[in-house]
């Protein structure tokens, strides 16, 4: 075959650009782009060409290739892809298959529409489930990715120190009385000296989740927190709920039962959260009135355990012993700002 009719096959799409073949090109075309003579490198262009030429052909076919069921997933992330979009996970302005290409590359999988396949495991969740809750598998499973994303940047020790950790609990206790804002922020530095990603990520609807926790296959551990609900003692009841798995070591085997959250590994999480915000010493205090607690009470025994007033009466709300409709101009709550 002459020159010309092979050149002319390269052009049509007829024959690829070989190794061997990029090698005569080379000697024979020199390519003012790169600004050599160096008969190597003008090889290793003419094979660019080819490689670009055949990522094209791939994306063609895989923007080609997506199906209805998968763009549809997209209906589930009505509120996923525009907080995406504003913490720069996402471009703005994608069309519909670009959208689905950025998600499948960021969320590492090949079909959106295979997530309800994919099992919750290697994760710790707390979830607070209402009989009429419905748990959405797309947006749990785009959450649980926003959490990890947004934490991969994140600076942290190499391993989890445990004996650290147990020793800045009366710390991270006290950031309570800061602005959730920069109680967040020194709760970040607090944990990444500890060996654990922190971050408070907002929560959808579909995805009923107040705390997760994940160790990643590097041996990153990734604690990520929401405001749903918005009430501050359940922000805070949850974190040392989430800290007291960590403790146990419950994330390493852990899988996701949203179920039934009343398993022994919960109750013995929540065990402990309760008494290290209120000993059963002082709760005691309060519990054993003759009459119902006054809001002088709840205050006098928050200064004695070192808590918000919010943490005693949300407990003896959770308890019975006062209605959730007492005290609501106490009930501090937190509000997600974009």
């Amino acid at each position: 075959m002459s020159l010309k009719k092979h050149i002319n096959t390269l052009i049509s799409g007829e024959r690829n650009i070989t190794a061997s073949y990029a090698k005569r090109l080379a000697y024979i075309f020199r390519v003012s782009e790169i600004d050599t003579d160096d008969p190597k490198e003008n090889a290793r262009y003419w094979q660019s060409l080819q490689n670009n030429f055949d990522i094209f052909q791939l994306q063609k076919k895989e923007r080609n290739n997506i199906s209805q069921e998968e763009t549809g997933v997209l209906d589930h992330f009505v509120e996923v892809v525009p907080h995406m979009n504003l913490i720069n996970l996402l471009p703005k302005d994608l069309d519909d298959i670009d959208k689905i290409l950025a998600i499948r590359k960021l969320f590492k999988i090949s079909d959106l529409s295979l997530i309800p396949k994919i099992p919750c495991k290697g994760a710790a969740f707390r979830a607070q489930l209402a009989t009429n809750v419905k748990i959405d598998k797309y947006v749990l499973f785009a959450w649980q990715n926003i959490c990890e994303l947004t934490t991969r940047t994140e600076s942290v020790k190499a391993g989890l120190d445990i004996e650290l950790l147990k020793s800045k609990l009366n710390d991270i206790k006290s950031l309570m009385f800061d602005k959730l804002s920069e109680g967040c922020r020194k709760l970040q530095e607090i944990l990444a000296v500890c060996g654990i990603a922190f971050n408070v990520v907002k929560h959808f609807r579909g995805a009923p989740v107040q705390g997760f926790i994940k160790q990643t296959e590097n041996g990153k551990l990734i604690l990520c927190l929401t405001i749903r609900g918005g009430r501050a003692d359940t922000f805070w009841f949850t974190l040392f709920h989430e800290i007291a798995h960590i403790l146990n070591k419950d994330y390493e085997s852990k899988l996701v039962d949203f179920d039934s959250s009343d398993n022994e590994i919960e109750l013995k999480a929540d065990k402990w959260a309760r008494d290290f915000l209120l000993s059963p010493e002082l709760y005691r205090e309060i519990t054993s009135l003759n009459r119902k607690p006054t809001w002088g009470d709840i205050v006098t025994l928050a200064d004695k355990a070192g808590v918000k007033p919010y943490i005693v009466l949300g407990r003896l709300q959770k308890d019975g012993i006062l209605e959730w409709s007492d005290y609501p101009n106490q009930v501090q709550r937190y509000k997600w700002a974009e």
